[in-house]
């Protein structure tokens, strides 16, 4: 199955509230919500506050997807915010699996993002321990950027090594995807999609929704 993470990045601010019920109501699964701190990446979004706040408004799963320093730090407070599953970056710390059993502890799915320059081999001692690999299609720290294709080669090569080792691994592809490119990505092996622009800033988002899930069926995974 192919799951829609609309990003809140993309989201107007001002109507927060309105804007997520939008895309609960036109068929997304996730609201992937990016953490920045203005010092792992060149950009600050927002904090665990704010996540708190929306969490009463909705009954999607939060996606929290932490691109902060020394990630271990929040762990705890965003579990308290209401995430559903925690993802952090392999570059951000020098101890990766402290982070994930940090995760862990709550119970709750982990996940490891990996930035364009960082290869596969980075992460692949930790697969086992992982529900999910998101693959940054952008240099991350900012929406509106356009899907670096070369990436979906790391997503075919997890997703070859995830089935060959017989791993359940969810792989989430993150930055610039939208309806023209989404096929291309799930072609490759992904099937968590985080597309923010392309969803938040549409006048139908329930149109475009659907054309990915649609897209991702015509495109499925062949090898």
């Amino acid at each position: 199955m192919t799951y829609i993470a609309p990003s809140l990045l993309a989201a107007d601010y001002a109507h927060l509230a309105d804007e997520i019920k939008k895309v609960e109501d036109a068929g997304a699964n996730y609201l992937h919500l990016d953490i920045m701190d203005g010092a792992f990446v060149p950009n600050i979004s927002f904090g665990p506050e704010l996540v708190a706040s929306i969490r009463k408004t909705t009954q999607l799963i939060f996606d929290v997807h932490l691109m902060i320093n020394d990630p271990i730090r929040y762990v705890d407070r965003f579990v308290r915010a209401g995430a559903d599953m925690i993802t952090f970056h392999v570059e951000s710390t020098d101890d990766p699996e402290a982070v994930i059993r940090a995760i862990a502890s709550h119970e709750m799915r982990v996940g490891i993002a990996i930035s364009p320059k960082t290869p596969i081999e980075a992460i692949l001692p930790y697969l086992p321990k992982l529900s999910q690999v998101t693959v940054m299609t952008v240099e991350p720290g900012f929406g509106g950027q356009e899907l670096m294709m070369p990436m979906l080669d790391k997503v075919r090569l997890l997703r070859r090594y995830a089935m060959e080792h017989g791993l359940k691994l969810d792989i989430e592809v993150d930055g610039g995807v939208n309806p023209d490119n989404v096929g291309y990505c799930t072609g490759a092996g992904a099937n968590v999609i985080v597309a923010g622009s392309a969803i938040f800033k549409s006048k139908k988002p329930r149109s475009v929704i659907f054309g990915m899930k649609e897209s991702a069926k015509l495109n499925p995974f062949l090898g």
